[in-house]
């Protein structure tokens, strides 16, 4: 049986990239069958990325049949993966998220869950001298990721590991760090082509907060003047993206890469007073600036309450 190998739903480039990445070694290095899928379209970063380096968008996939034998990459949440995971065979996690807890195996798996800022980090780590054997476009889709998951080194889940990791790749592709990330920012940042709907899903994460639940949305880009030109009609959009979800407030946190800092959109009372308790900070109007804040997994999250 071809094993699947995918992330989480709302793909980003680390979710994008690792199930090819993995798919590859299993393929090449293990000698099994295995094919990299998505559980959505691969937002804008991703998307170039891809084309970049002349890669075929994965198949898309919004469900997995009972017994599919499947390996989930950075991710361990069971919101974040097919209604029937459980159901599943699924052989391997390769995450860097907190542990969450739900899902159920057929019998015991390899896991792998450390703390570093991107998959492809572990996966690098996890083939030993078998990196060796790694074609350009893999090399690169790894790059790409961390580059990616650590906005260029600047959020705070970046660790030693990923750096060395990253510039390693670099070197062996002739890459220029700061010139290739700029082009993935830039890919990552022109969203003129998506809906509000759209961008509210593109990378966001379901979470419960005192009893409420969100949808966590991040839009990291270099030029946040252009989502924030939209920021009346995001508002409105909110309350149907909500309603369809499933979900009490949908959260978007406009996240300027160069500034390092992050900009919430406050459309009510609730989220002004989630802002408030979670952040420290007084909020007037419909927008609450939070310096430093870039990292969804390190500084959102963790820090949310009402």
């Amino acid at each position: 049986m071809t094993t699947l190998v995918f992330g989480h739903k709302s793909p980003d480039t680390d979710s994008t990239g690792s199930p090819l990445i993995w798919a590859w070694y299993l393929n090449e290095i293990k000698g099994e069958q295995a094919k990299a899928v998505l559980l959505g379209q691969p937002n804008t970063e991703a998307a170039f990325v891809l084309e970049r380096w002349s890669q075929s968008t994965p198949d898309i996939i919004s469900e997995v049949e009972p017994g599919q034998r499947c390996v989930i990459v950075d991710t361990n949440n069971p919101a974040e993966l097919p209604a029937a995971i459980n159901d599943a065979d699924v052989v391997q996690i390769i995450d860097h998220h907190k542990l969450v807890g739900g899902l159920e195996t057929k019998g015991p798996i390899d896991i792998t869950i450390r703390p570093v800022a991107c998959t492809a980090t572990i996966m690098y780590d996890l083939m030993g001298d078998d990196t060796a054997k790694m074609p350009d476009e893999i090399r690169a889709l790894a790059l790409s990721c961390i580059l990616s998951d650590t906005l260029e080194f600047r959020s705070p889940t970046t660790t030693d590991r990923d750096i060395e990791v990253a510039k390693t790749l670099a070197s062996e592709l002739g890459v220029s760090i700061p010139d290739y990330a700029a082009e993935m920012f830039a890919a990552k940042s022109d969203v003129s082509a998506y809906s509000d709907a759209e961008l509210l899903r593109m990378d966001s994460k379901e979470y419960e907060v005192g009893g409420k639940k969100f949808r966590v949305s991040v839009l990291e880009t270099t030029a946040p003047d252009m989502p924030m030109g939209r920021k009346d009609s995001l508002m409105e959009t909110m309350v149907t993206v909500a309603e369809e979800d499933g979900v009490d407030q949908v959260l978007l946190f406009v996240v300027d890469i160069l500034k390092e800092e992050a900009t919430l959109l406050v459309p009510n009372d609730l989220v002004k007073t989630l802002c408030e308790k979670s952040f420290s900070t007084s909020v007037s109007g419909d927008t609450a600036v939070l310096p430093g804040i870039v990292s969804r997994k390190k500084q959102i999250i963790p820090n949310l309450a009402l």
